[in-house]
């Protein structure tokens, strides 16, 4: 079967290689084109739009970029209908897959959406935008179901991917070893997660290494995006000394004492592997003040969403400061309540993401989905 996927962030593009995978292996007829990145392609899809082109984040960037995306609405357009694929699959990336979900559909062509748009969180009219236009909805989150449910739209959780990417990519090296790879002291690390899109780097680095004066005894460490070139990290540096490690992520958490992290799969990713982490986020002004009307949520970060409580601190906005920084980041990396309690939080986190293998269940879905009369 012909398998067009439509992935537009670095997570979706994680994502969208593993389901590219666990497909290939339950269809050997399987052929893959689509728009994402470099892991999709290592697994064998033709990329047509690389993600790191797509990335426009707040309400203004969208308008001031809004030429550009139209333009990619009517070329994705042109490209689908020309391959004409057995399914649409579409990975999160609402703004953009919600509207490629109708036109497929229109066009005869069966959509599936992998990992649902937050319309828990805010817009939850497009619920019915979904029911209308996509076949099946697979989510990853636990409370989902039940949202969708309230709308009387029957959806599909089994777990969360990020376990088996987790799983998978922990075969870590020695501490010594990735010390010298890397060209890192031996002092122990803050790992600095800024995100993966431009702007948000350029929003979030400059307060996140602005705290390293307050720690001497350690030292800060960027976990650089693979699709960012390290001379756009060091533009923002300007000559310190703070190393940048690229598409490293894990293996860098793995030898981390805390980390500071952008709000976004990175704050689940952080969990999952163990590491204590203060939630940041600063949007521009504007953007943040009409998201913060149309929003409904109490929590900023997944790992508090999930849980339904503040297991991690999260600093936004205005109290996204370096003295508040500093001082939540001291309480973390104490030994003591605070630490203890984030660790506890992420053992109840693991209980409620399911068990292993969740790619592989959604791909023999798909795939039974696909072939039933």
């Amino acid at each position: 079967m012909r398998y067009y996927i439509i992935a537009g962030e670095a997570s979706g593009d994680l994502h969208a290689s593993n389901l590219i995978r666990a497909l290939s292996a339950r269809d050997p007829e399987a052929i893959f084109r689509g728009w994402g990145g470099d892991l999709m392609e290592k697994q064998g899809a033709v990329i047509v739009k690389h993600y790191r082109d797509l990335a426009f984040m707040g309400f203004l960037e969208v308008v001031a970029h809004l030429p550009t995306i139209l333009k990619n609405f009517s070329f994705c357009e042109k490209d689908l209908l020309a391959w004409h694929p057995d399914v649409l699959i579409l990975v999160d990336y609402p703004g953009f897959n919600l509207r490629m979900a109708k036109f497929a559909k229109t066009h005869g062509i069966k959509v599936f959406y992998y990992i649902s748009p937050q319309l828990w969180a805010w817009r939850s009219s497009r619920v019915k935008s979904i029911k209308k236009w996509v076949d099946r909805m697979f989510v990853i989150l636990p409370f989902e179901q039940e949202f969708y449910a309230r709308y009387k739209y029957n959806v599909d959780f089994h777990g969360h991917p990020l376990l088996d990417v987790i799983h998978e990519r922990m075969e870590v090296p020695a501490r010594a070893d990735f010390l010298a790879a890397s060209g890192l002291s031996d002092l122990p690390i803050i790992a600095l997660l800024p995100g993966s899109r431009r702007m948000e780097i350029e929003k979030m680095l400059r307060i996140m290494v602005a705290v390293s004066p307050s720690f001497p005894g350690f030292q800060l460490v960027i976990a650089g995006a693979p699709s960012i070139e390290e001379a756009f990290y060091r533009e923002i540096l300007h000559g310190t000394n703070i190393r940048v490690v690229i598409n490293q992520t894990y293996h860098l958490l793995s030898h981390a004492s805390a980390a500071l992290v952008t709000s976004g799969t990175a704050t689940l990713e952080t969990a999952l592997i163990g590491v204590p982490q203060v939630v940041c986020y600063r949007g521009n002004a504007i953007s943040y003040l009409i998201a913060r009307r149309l929003v409904h949520v109490k929590y900023i970060s997944l790992v508090n969403l999930i849980c339904d409580k503040v297991i991690v601190p999260e600093l936004i906005q205005q109290d996204l400061t370096v003295n508040n920084l500093v001082k939540v980041l001291n309480s973390l990396l104490a030994e003591g309540p605070a630490r203890e309690a984030v660790l506890t939080g992420y053992q109840e986190l693991r209980t409620l993401l399911g068990g292993s293998g969740a790619s592989g269940r959604v791909a023999g879905l798909m795939v039974k989905y696909l072939t039933e009369k």
